[in-house]
């Protein structure tokens, strides 16, 4: 397989094993529609082997970790199990270590799939395979997405909880309490379910008359930008989740683009497009003027704009993310002057993300500077695989003149 490919399962119990030739720590994870576990029961591991459907079974004299999937066991409000991997070594990456996933029939041992990531380096953890519902059948996909910060990163992002105990500071002029031994370091220490060191027996409270007030905690570091306080005016370069409440969009979008001249008199016809894109950054379709729909409705353009004319967005693409094929998994939003206007002969060019549903504006980029160029890509979405989508402001500017000379450095700046 290669990323992004998919299979259809033939049997209803399949084995995963991840194999490499260091010893590799695999575990699972059963997903809802949200991208996001239940619980941390949901979180299937050598020190929690079992939940609903699946299980951890361990590898031994030579055989590697595997997650087995019962998919007749999957309790119906499950749509994927996403199967992880991580080196055993704490710190180690998977550079030249590449692993392979290889889907067995459960009971007859026979190979369904094989799949090794490509191109890996930092990663200390990886998203190797999902096992997927669609439509009623249970399909396998290749991921390969990597992780730079261990299981703990995969295990954050979907949802699964990791106690980390934070030292406490030491209070200011008290008596220096005695060394607590310091925790055991198992060598397969989990997210989610990280052990702890034996309490220390707890030392009398020292007296502390007349003892200075703890210094403020630092402030705790900024998270990701997402929808929860209203509207989003992003820098370029910036990123927003499209979440709000915690919850994804799931309902349709509406990304504008709009323009006028940056002198009076003269019109400027300008058209936007959308480039889909797969995990490879292969290009899937494009989505202008002369293609007003694609990937089965899910993208739909406004038509056509010849003058930039008028307040308000000149072209519009409506994007139904929930109705997005698998297989896209970033979007690119691009402005290109056919009759090769420079956008130095621009003024005021924007995008704008809304709402479909009730028209309201959730995100804006403004472009603050421009070039002599004939394009620009503006922004672009890609789906995390948490099922999240993220938007990040571009105005990177490029010779472009057409929606096919975009799609070559759109892909490259996915």
């Amino acid at each position: 397989m290669t990323p992004g490919s998919n299979l259809p399962l033939p049997a209803a119990r399949v084995a995963v094993d991840v194999a490499a030739p260091v010893r590799l720590d695999v575990s699972g994870l059963l997903l809802t529609d949200q991208g996001k576990v239940r619980s941390d029961d949901d979180f299937i591991f050598y020190n929690q082997p079992t939940g609903p459907g699946v299980t951890h079974r361990p590898g031994g004299q030579g055989a590697p970790d595997a997650i087995v999937v019962d998919t007749s066991a999957i309790p119906a409000g499950i749509e994927k199990v996403v199967v992880t991997a991580s080196p055993d070594a704490a710190g180690q990456t998977f550079q030249g270590i590449e692993p392979t996933a290889t889907v067995r029939d459960a009971d007859s041992g026979a190979v369904l799939a094989a799949f090794t990531p490509p191109r890996l380096g930092s990663e200390t953890a990886l998203v190797v395979v999902e096992i997927y519902r669609r439509n009623g059948v249970w399909k396998v996909r290749a991921v390969g997405q990597g992780y730079a910060n261990g299981l703990a990163g995969i295990a954050t992002d979907f949802g699964v909880s990791v106690d980390e105990p934070a030292p406490a500071a030491p209070a200011p002029q008290a008596p220096p309490a005695p060394p607590a031994a310091p925790p055991a370091a198992p060598s397969r220490a989990r997210a989610g379910s990280a052990p702890t060191a034996p309490a220390a027996p707890p030392a009398p409270p020292a007296p502390a008359p007349q003892a200075a007030p703890a210094a403020p905690a630092a402030p705790a570091a900024p998270g990701k930008i997402n929808l929860d306080k209203g509207r989003v005016n992003l820098r370029k370069n910036e990123t927003v989740s499209l979440v709000k409440g915690g919850r994804p969009l799931l309902s349709q979008v509406r990304m504008g683009l709009g323009w006028e001249p940056a002198y009076r008199g003269k019109d400027i016809d300008l058209d936007a497009s959308v480039i889909a894109y797969g995990p490879n950054r292969n290009m899937l379709d494009a989505c202008y003027f002369g293609r007003l729909s694609i990937l089965g409705g899910a993208i739909q353009h406004s038509g056509d704009n010849l003058t930039g004319e008028g307040a308000g967005d000149d072209e519009t693409i409506t994007v139904d993310l929930g109705r997005i094929p698998a297989e896209a998994t970033g979007l690119v939003f691009t402005v290109n002057s056919f009759t090769g206007q420079k956008f130095t002969e621009v003024a005021k060019a924007y995008c704008r993300l809304i709402d479909a549903g009730s028209g309201e504006e959730l995100v804006r980029f403004d472009l603050t500077s421009a070039e002599s160029k004939t394009g620009v890509m503006m922004a672009k979405l890609i789906r995390q695989f948490s099922g999240e989508w993220e938007m990040t402001a571009m105005g990177d500017f490029v010779k472009a003149r057409t929606v096919r000379d975009m799609v070559r450095p759109a892909g490259q700046a996915l």
